[in-house]
């Protein structure tokens, strides 16, 4: 079997030069490069087509110069270069399309931390993480990895290493067991399983409530529907009936980008809604606790509920899943409920 190297290269803004210098280095360091395959994506650009040249003064037998329109791929003059169509843009789709071991990120951080290490200094790096977790991390707000990518580790059970682009290139070793960055892999693969993993948050969120409507069967269509119909997410609901049991009241959240289109799609409906009043808030976050140490332990929710009470912190809504639950809060109070959390369940760094 012969290896396939993947090296993507893509215009990052002002921080090109300072986090694609160190790979320039890397392909010139590595002699294993001699006789291999290399899929270089984004061969079009200008960082591209310089790493295709350093590939074949590095001796690569085969390059696969990659590209959504092959044609305006430069005159590279050798024969072992061969132009390819790909329109797919993220790593572990192509790792996974070449059947590959494992799929090395290298990113501007190293690697998976408890929640943001800017928020939370004593936030530690995850040596491993289970692909369950770390997909409920990204698509709560953490922004080390896409759900996508994520998704595709797990559902081809192909482990995501995740490392820094500032590594210098004498201390890399891809084969090394556990060199310094975290590993996305199965739960099994994870010897020490703690309670909670991670503390996600998200800022870019805004709360709906629609107050006094008829509690009857096709209410709760009658808000979603047209939510739906205008491809706006939904993500937190609750439902609060009223005493006499004759009116409800139903609040959920969506993104910040889509609060004033879904504010107007649910003004437009009213009259098929027959709601009384439209609240609403833009000055919400949500705090997501994460964890599949919670299928078999309990009570690990209440102890959140009560150390936000001790400081203050009211809690507007609440959802729970069985390795995850979130909270919506003002948004003044975000980084101090992160680092409450962070503290209470041990995840601090000693």
């Amino acid at each position: 079997n012969r290896s396939v190297y993947l090296c993507r290269c893509k215009q990052i803004g002002l921080h090109q030069r300072a986090v694609l210098t160190p790979l320039h280095e890397r392909l010139t360091a590595m002699p294993t490069l001699s006789g291999k395959i290399v899929l270089v994506t984004g061969a079009n650009r200008g960082i591209g087509a310089a790493v295709v040249r350093q590939l074949l003064s590095a001796g690569a037998a085969k390059i696969y110069a990659a590209a959504r329109n092959p044609s305006a791929l430069p005159d590279f003059g050798d024969a072992r270069v061969h132009p390819l169509r790909l329109d797919i843009t993220d790593d572990a789709s192509i790792a996974a399309a070449v059947k590959a071991d494992r799929c090395d990120i290298y990113t501007d951080v190293d690697g998976v931390y408890t929640t943001d290490p800017r928020i939370v200094p004593k936030a530690k790096r995850l040596d491993k993480i289970a692909f369950e977790d770390m997909l409920e991390l990204a698509s709560q707000g953490a922004k080390v990895l896409q759900v996508r990518s994520v998704e595709l580790g797990m559902v081809h059970n192909m482990p995501i290493f995740v490392r820094s682009s500032f590594d210098k290139p004498e201390d890399i070793d891809p084969h090394a067991n556990q060199p310094p960055g975290t590993l996305i892999c199965g739960e099994e693969e994870i010897m020490e399983n703690h309670v909670v993993t991670g503390i996600a948050f998200s800022k870019d969120e805004a709360q709906i409530s629609v107050r006094q409507i008829e509690d009857k069967p096709g209410v709760a269509a009658s808000i979603f529907g047209p939510l739906a119909d205008a491809n706006i997410n939904v993500d937190m609901i609750v439902q609060n009936v009223s005493e006499d049991g004759k009116t409800t009241d139903l609040t959920f959240t969506v993104p910040a980008a889509d609060y004033v289109r879904a504010k107007d799609t649910i003004t437009a409906a009213k009259a098929k809604i027959g709601y009384h009043r439209l609240d609403t808030a833009t000055d919400v976050a949500k705090i997501s606790v994460i964890g599949s140490g919670m299928r078999s332990h309990a009570g690990v929710a209440a102890q959140a509920f009560s150390a936000l009470a001790g400081r203050n912190i009211n809690i507007r809504a609440i959802t729970t899943s069985e390795i995850k639950f979130s909270v919506l809060i003002d948004t003044a109070y975000t980084e101090l409920a992160v680092r409450t959390l962070h503290t209470l369940y041990g995840l601090d760094q000693t």
